[in-house]
């Protein structure tokens, strides 16, 4: 069934919301781990916010799109929730992100 572009709109929003919801119910789960796995982490998805929001002309601060992801200010995120990186955390990322 082929989907109109607000539909489609509407759907790929609440994946996003969905998603959001899911990373941040999971703060165990480190943005290294994410990285390591999937190649990207929760301050890639800030980033995308933020350019999403400069090509629309939106203005949006860096602090913003991250609180947008975080569900709070990221300082405070990385306070309670960020954990220094492990030796091993740190040689998987180095080998699967060689530029």
């Amino acid at each position: 069934m082929p989907l109109d572009d607000k539909t489609r709109t509407e759907l790929e929003a609440a994946v996003y919301r969905r998603l959001a919801e899911h990373l941040n119910a999971r703060p165990d789960v480190q943005n290294i781990d994410l990285m390591n796995l999937a190649g990207f982490c929760r301050n890639c998805l800030s980033n995308w916010m933020k350019e999403a929001a400069d090509q629309k002309g939106i203005p949006m601060s860096k602090d913003e799109s991250r609180e947008i992801v975080y569900g709070m200010p990221y300082e405070e995120w990385r306070a309670k929730h960020q954990k220094e990186a492990t030796p091993e955390q740190k040689a998987s990322f180095e080998k699967s992100h060689r530029h």
